[in-house]
């Protein structure tokens, strides 16, 4: 087997802000193998500022798996244990190879047959921006809106109302991500304001790494907790057991690219479903190269849940995508 890396920059739209700042582009690299003619494709979507393995060595890295690509597989996984979006990169790389085409997981997904709800994500920004979003996101059929919030409470909170004013909790399911935007104190407050208005969800109400703090809040929260970056950085199995078992949230969210890929959101939802611990996917802003490979993979976990999946919609040069939007349901293109 031989392999190549491309280094690849994606262009917003529109800047894209979060509680950590506002996103003008998104640095990514793609990684083909090659064999016997064949070729298989995949994304190694670093997140800077946020992946593990935003790191200087992190090309370093690349260029060691490219040239050790024909070493086992279980050694190549021991080596980037600390390299999570590389060693996602290199899992779509080698099923693609296997499938061909565009395909990861076939399935009925794959083959147009089933498709995945997703929720409809609000970015943050002047609050007529906000609105603009969830207008847009209402009129195409979204019935599980998510909001990023964090920056400016005092005028989400208002926006929230709003929307609990017009819609019901049967109707409209509110999630809300704070992306550890508030503190210990700040989030007891927010927490009963938002079950006051039946939201469904509030990921990473804290900063991740404050275990105590956040076992306290998710024992006693009025509304449900998900667990979002306080799973990046866990590779041991018994460190993730420990997390869970300690912490005890009502959800996980799982990221393939942050989280060790697919093998390491299979070891997070299995740990988690031991313990009664709900779970959905999301992807964190790849092109629609990983933004493919982990719907093909989400399609697969049969979560009854709407999924946090993007549409690959935010880029101005976005590769060509295998992925369709149809109201709230994200179908593959055959």
């Amino acid at each position: 087997m031989e392999a190549t890396y491309l280094k690849y920059l994606l262009q917003f739209k529109r800047p894209s802000g979060t509680s950590r700042g506002v996103l003008l582009d998104k640095e990514t690299f793609i990684l083909t193998i090659s064999k016997d003619g064949r070729k298989g494709v995949g994304e190694c979507a670093v997140f800077r500022g946020l992946s593990f393995d935003d790191r200087p060595d992190y090309e370093e890295k690349l260029k060691w798996l490219c040239e050790n690509i024909d070493q086992d597989p279980s050694f190549l996984k021991e080596e980037l244990k600390e390299f999570p979006s590389i060693w996602f990169g290199y899992e779509q790389a080698v099923l693609n190879l296997k499938y061909g085409g565009s395909l990861y997981f076939p399935s009925e997904f794959t083959e147009g047959q089933s498709a995945i709800t997703i929720n409809g994500l609000i970015w943050m920004g002047e609050v007529g921006y906000m609105e603009e979003q969830i207008q847009d996101k209402l009129e195409k059929g979204f019935h599980c809106i998510k909001l990023k919030i964090g920056v400016d409470w005092k005028s989400e909170h208002v926006i929230l109302q709003k929307l609990r004013e017009k819609f019901s909790k049967d109707q409209l399911e509110l999630r809300v991500d704070a992306n550890g935007g508030f503190s210990k104190d700040e989030a007891v407050i927010v927490l009963q304001q938002l079950a006051d208005l039946h939201i469904h969800s509030i990921e990473q109400p804290i900063k991740a790494g404050n275990w105590n703090d956040m076992a306290e809040l998710c024992a006693n929260t009025p509304t449900p907790i998900a667990l979002d970056e306080e799973l990046i950085g866990i590779i041991d199995l018994e460190e993730k057991k420990k997390l869970l078992e300690k912490i005890q949230p009502q959800y996980i969210i799982l990221k393939p690219a942050l989280v060790g890929g697919f093998s390491g959101s299979d070891e997070w939802i299995s740990l988690a479903e031991d313990q009664n611990i709900d779970w959905w996917i999301t992807s964190a802003l790849e092109s629609n190269i990983g933004l493919n490979a982990i719907a093909q993979y989400t399609f697969t976990k049969k979560s009854p849940m709407p999924q946090g999946l993007g549409t690959g919609a935010l880029f101005v040069n976005n590769f060509e995508s295998d992925l369709e939007l149809r109201n709230e349901l994200l179908w593959f293109k055959t």
